[in-house]
């Protein structure tokens, strides 16, 4: 029983120091966005938002706009070209609050340079 409760305490402070440990206070949008796209993007994005990911494409510099039409209703803004074909990406409205912050993080970081 005590591994049980010691694997439960660990989880807990490895699911704190994710969202919050990472120089994350609340106040710094591209921090919050940095944990937020770690937390929710990379399994199928890379971890470099400048490279694409098993799945999905790169996301560097990807608009608000773009960010708050894919993550809350699974769909392009108007007159966006998708980079994919694909139709993997699910909705994840419970990121409604944190769009800003993705959005800060994303296009704080610049697209990679095509040769």
């Amino acid at each position: 029983m005590g591994g049980v409760r010691a694997s439960v305490a660990w989880g807990t402070v490895l699911g704190l120091a994710a969202g919050v440990g990472c120089g994350d206070d609340g106040k710094d949008p591209l921090a919050r966005g940095r944990a937020v796209y770690l937390a929710n993007c990379v399994a199928c994005h890379n971890t470099n938002p400048k490279l694409a990911g098993p799945i999905g494409p790169d996301l560097a510099g990807s608009s608000r706009e773009l960010l708050a039409a894919k993550v809350l209703r699974n769909e392009y803004p108007p007159g966006h070209q998708p980079k994919r074909s694909t139709r993997a990406m699910v909705p994840l409205p419970h990121l409604e609050n944190d769009i800003d912050a993705l959005a800060a993080y994303l296009g704080s970081v610049k697209p990679a340079s095509i040769p």
